[in-house]
């Protein structure tokens, strides 16, 4: 059980393989939080740069023309990373929605039987999606494709970044399926369970 107020660890059964999915999650978790803060950041300096080129001329100076070219592009590329970077450690953290109508009124051993189809389900969509992922990225790769800015950005940067954070995804789900076929209880189970005690 985590202490009030504070985000839940990930829990895994104590195995070898536990400890590294939760350094791997934890710092694909850790570089999703890095490119919000980016995010805010380059925003901030581009709303400073317009206001500054506002005030200059009322104080009678030059106006220092502080742009970030193609920030669109690169806002929108950071935000793709951090969200498909995010989205394992959020699973493993009890951070998704999930509805447990149907599980919570089924028989433990049915839940978790039920529990284990369901997983495996996402984890083979988030497999495709995966492999699909990393086909683009290696076409965008071969081919030189770039973005359309002032800034070119090599697009299988933002797309294997992309590819990088299905892969844990999917990886996350098949530890679901594994250890509820095992009987266990898996991560995001024990996460949405901790949060229940302290609310």
């Amino acid at each position: 059980m985590t202490g009030r107020g504070r985000a839940p660890r990930f829990r895994q059964q104590g195995t070898g393989m536990g400890r590294l999915l939760d350094r791997v999650f934890g710092a694909a978790l850790a570089l999703s939080a890095l490119g919000f803060v980016a995010i805010a950041l380059l925003v901030l300096v581009q709303v400073g740069g317009r206001l500054a080129d506002r005030i200059a001329p009322i104080l009678g100076a030059e106006p220092p023309g502080m742009a970030i070219p193609s920030i669109a592009e690169i806002g929108g590329f950071l935000f793709i990373a951090s969200v498909f970077l995010g989205l394992a450690g959020t699973l493993r953290a009890g951070g998704h929605i999930r509805v447990t109508l149907l599980t919570g009124a089924m028989p433990p051993a049915m839940a978790r039987g039920l529990g284990a189809g369901v997983a495996a389900l996402a984890a083979g969509l988030a497999g495709f999606a995966t492999w699909s992922s990393a086909v683009q990225a290696w076409d965008s790769f071969s081919f030189g494709s770039v973005s359309y800015g002032m800034v070119k950005i090599p697009l299988w940067l933002p797309q294997g970044v992309m590819t990088l954070g299905l892969a844990l995804f999917t990886l996350a789900l098949i530890e679901a399926v594994v250890i509820l076929t095992r009987g266990g209880t898996p991560p995001h189970q024990a996460a949405e369970a901790a949060q229940a005690e302290e609310t």
